[in-house]
């Protein structure tokens, strides 16, 4: 992989630009939709390592959304010379959301793959979700507290079922756990859209859930999606948060389909890093 701004990354394939944004934990989470010739033979995909993962630089200290969001942005602005499509998986998909809300002119669409979305106000870090992981975390179990979070969100052979897609994954959510705990947790309790911040958004928009998910994801999405009247909603059949790990192809063409219908309508020339 090659690196700039601080940032591993990798792009392949040509055609109109994709921008990939990983959730938490499994910092390769989106390596199986690169790998689909939907998308691969089609489009030109740019996936990197958030700030805190894989080979990227590691965080200083706190490191807000926000500030995701500008790390997305000056990479894309090294790599095209104008908008690109972003997608944006789980933690990810607020990254993209921020980033469509601070650089409108850079982004095309938007495909949100089970963003974590929350209600104003409400604290992530005490609900009844994280706050044993977290127990778990502060007590030395970093391996226990990654284990129960992808196990409430991924179901009990999610070891197997994301190793299936992405070799090592597990082992990346081990390694980078202190990124989410540390770093990403506290930055989620800080940040939020309301109404009137979604309804800025005026790219198309794909909210993509799986049908096994549930009450994990459907509150925030019924809220998000009745500020945004123009966005579509997939729920993908048999599929839970682990989504494109689960089945790849299925994923990989809705967004495909979802692409094709919302072309950049401009020359795909670009520039690259010397």
């Amino acid at each position: 992989m090659l690196k700039a701004e601080g940032l591993e990354y990798e792009v392949r394939g040509e055609g109109e630009p994709v921008l990939l944004i990983h959730g938490s934990h499994v910092a390769d989470a989106l390596l199986p939709l690169a790998r689909e010739p939907v998308l691969a033979d089609r489009f030109r995909l740019i996936q990197y390592h958030r700030r805190g993962f894989g080979g990227s630089d590691a965080h200083t200290g706190p490191f807000s959304i926000e500030q995701q969001a500008r790390d997305a942005r000056r990479l894309v602005q090294k790599l095209e010379p104008g908008p690109v499509h972003v997608v944006g998986y789980s933690y990810g998909a607020l990254t993209a959301i921020q980033l469509a809300l601070d650089a409108p002119s850079a982004v095309r669409s938007l495909v949100l793959l089970e963003p974590p979305l929350r209600r104003v106000n409400e604290d992530p870090a005490t609900s009844p979700v994280f706050s044993p992981l977290l127990e778990l975390y502060r007590s030395g179990d970093a391996r226990g507290a990654v284990d129960a979070f992808m196990r409430i969100v991924g179901g009990p052979d999610w070891r197997a079922e994301v190793s299936g897609t992405v070799p090592g994954g597990p082992e990346q959510a081990e390694k980078d756990a202190a990124t989410f705990f540390e770093v990403e947790l506290p930055a989620l309790q800080g940040w939020s859209v309301d109404r009137d911040k979604a309804s800025r958004i005026s790219q198309p928009v794909l909210y993509v859930t799986g049908s096994e998910s549930g009450s994990l994801v459907d509150p925030p999405k019924q809220l998000f999606l009745s500020s945004l009247p123009h966005a579509e909603e997939a729920v993908l059949p048999g599929l839970n948060h682990l989504l494109q790990m689960r089945n790849p192809s299925l994923v990989a063409h809705r967004i495909a389909d979802f692409l094709a219908r919302h072309p950049l309508n401009r020359p795909t020339a670009r520039r690259r890093l010397s």
